[in-house]
């Protein structure tokens, strides 16, 4: 019942967010994707179960269930909320918990699973499991009472502790660290693209056009409301950007709260509103430039993977990005994009991609070269993880 409560609490945030039209498109995609998890589960080696339908679900349960399926395992995926959870423990021999609220219905899914002497893996692609620095977050204030305590131990640190769950699949060297320190083997695996959006790109690089004029247009393509602290983060940069170059056009996306400075220049920020995957790419597609800031030395901004970088990078599209561990493994600063730590580096490294086209087509070729090579289930490559799960089977 309690689950049942916080999800109407978030359709009803959704629809006060976004308004009553472009709100019901929302929660009817993610209706239609929860149902998916329910009902099409089927038995085979490795059993995906999440708390939620959105972003992180697909690249963590979908793409990880597909990467997985490449290489050899039959797999599936479900939700919490699926009222046939526990009879699943009998059909599969790995069962991977991501994000995954510590309801007692997963206490009991988890019982059978030791019972019967299987897998139990947690997964994660951020630092949620941690109530210390979730409790901290935007996400986290901005929850109802009922939310918060549904929360207040974090996101499944029970299973996370459980000694059962010897080994941890995570998207960051930066939360491998973290999760070692509890006494777990860790894999990382990092978040990638699907053979389907691989699919879409490819058909947008074919039939699409960028416009051609005299503007430049810089994206800054946000995830949720707790990324409002990390584009406030460039907003001096992007103050002196667009005073100097009067070509910049400026487009934002996401649930973003445009900080008060930028209004002098609204004339030329366009936002784009919420879209499904598919038309996402289409977005990230218009924009020359693409910008990546995260507060720097945040523990829970520095757990961030580098999609970012990969979305954007498969199109062609250079990213300005923050100079933090992650950003730093995946960008060659100056070849496939740029690194910057400060108001004047990111000033510096913007500037030059506005000023030179050549450079913006070629640094993007670059990162479209690593992606493919490094960030898609297509290129898939992770034999240690694979070799585990094998000997799980």
């Amino acid at each position: 019942m309690k689950l049942f409560l916080i999800k109407l609490g978030k359709i009803h945030k959704t629809l006060k967010k976004n308004g009553f039209c472009n709100g019901m498109r929302i929660v009817s995609m993610y209706g239609r994707e929860f149902l998916r998890n329910i009902f099409g589960v089927k038995a085979g080696d490795v059993l995906f179960i999440t708390g939620g339908v959105g972003d992180s679900a697909v690249y963590r349960t979908a793409n990880q269930a597909e990467e997985l399926t490449i290489h050899g395992f039959k797999c599936a995926r479900t939700i919490i909320d699926n009222p046939f959870l526990v009879s699943f423990v009998k059909k599969f021999k790995i069962f991977v918990f991501h994000r995954t609220l510590y309801t007692a219905k997963i206490a009991r899914m988890i019982q059978e699973i030791k019972k019967q002497n299987k897998e139990i893996i947690f997964e994660t692609d951020d630092l949620v499991f941690d109530p210390a620095f979730f409790h901290v977050t935007d996400s986290y204030k901005t929850m109802n009472v009922l939310e918060k305590k549904q929360y207040e131990k974090g996101v499944g640190e029970e299973i996370l502790k459980d000694s059962q769950a010897k080994v941890c699949v995570t998207s960051t060297a930066y939360l491998a660290k973290i999760l070692a320190n509890y006494g777990k083997k860790v894999y990382i695996s990092k978040n990638k693209i699907s053979n389907h959006e691989v699919e879409v790109v490819e058909g947008i690089l074919k039939s699409a056009e960028k416009t051609r004029d005299d503007n430049v247009r810089i994206g800054y393509f946000s995830g949720t409301s707790s990324h409002n602290k990390d584009f406030a983060s460039i907003t001096d940069t992007l103050m002196e950007v667009m005073k100097k170059y009067s070509q910049v056009l400026l487009y934002l996306a996401g649930p973003l709260d445009v900080d008060n400075k930028l209004n002098i220049f609204k004339e030329r920020i366009t936002t784009l509103p919420f879209v499904p995957r598919d038309k996402y790419y289409e977005n990230i597609f218009k924009v020359d430039i693409n910008l990546a800031p995260l507060i720097k030395g945040d523990p829970f901004c520095e757990s961030k993977s580098e999609i970012k970088f990969s979305e954007p990078g498969i199109l062609g599209v250079p990213t300005v990005a923050v100079r933090n561990e992650t950003f730093s493994s995946a960008i060659s600063d100056g070849v496939d994009g740029f690194l910057a730590d400060n108001v004047e580096e990111w000033v510096e490294k913007i500037g030059k991609l506005v000023e030179d086209e050549n450079l913006r087509k070629a640094m993007g070729e670059k990162a479209r070269e690593k992606v493919l090579r490094d960030y898609t289930n297509k290129n898939s490559h992770n034999e240690g993880y694979y070799n585990y799960l094998r000997s799980k089977l």
